[in-house]
């Protein structure tokens, strides 16, 4: 059982399926990123300065002590982040077939360029010569 899980873990399969996930995840940081801290300020601009992370509908007020203290937090449903978070999805998505399409492209032109044959060899080339004097 451990070979065949050695195996497994070796199989070239294994690895590529791991660097992938690495690799989205650094994408869907790099895109959220960007939406936060480009799309959505810009987004705000020309909106009035409003904010998607504060559209909520608030089910219960924050509870507050004579300390200032929050002793119960706010319940509300946070509709602004799940737009932004909407816009992530599109834009990762958007990112992933550009990459997929980039990747089929290659693929394709590689398929399409003949590959030369290889030359012939000595032995082929000499009974090559000997076929043609014989036709003489």
């Amino acid at each position: 059982m451990l070979k065949e899980f050695k195996k497994f873990i070796m199989g070239g399969n294994v690895i590529e399926f791991a660097v992938a996930v690495i690799m989205a995840g650094a994408i869907g940081l790099v895109v959220k990123g960007f939406v936060s801290m480009v799309v959505m300020p810009f987004v705000s601009h020309f909106t009035g300065g409003i904010s998607f992370k504060e559209w909520k509908i608030i089910m219960d007020e924050a509870v507050v002590d004579v300390a200032g203290k929050v002793t119960n937090p706010e319940n509300a449903i946070l509709y602004g982040e799940w737009i932004d978070t909407i816009i992530n999805l599109l834009i990762i998505g958007l990112v992933m077939f550009m990459i997929v399409k980039i990747y089929n492209n290659m693929k394709k032109k590689e398929a399409e360029a003949p590959s030369e044959p290889p030359a012939p060899s000595n032995e082929e080339v000499l009974l090559a010569e000997i076929r043609d004097l014989l036709k003489k």
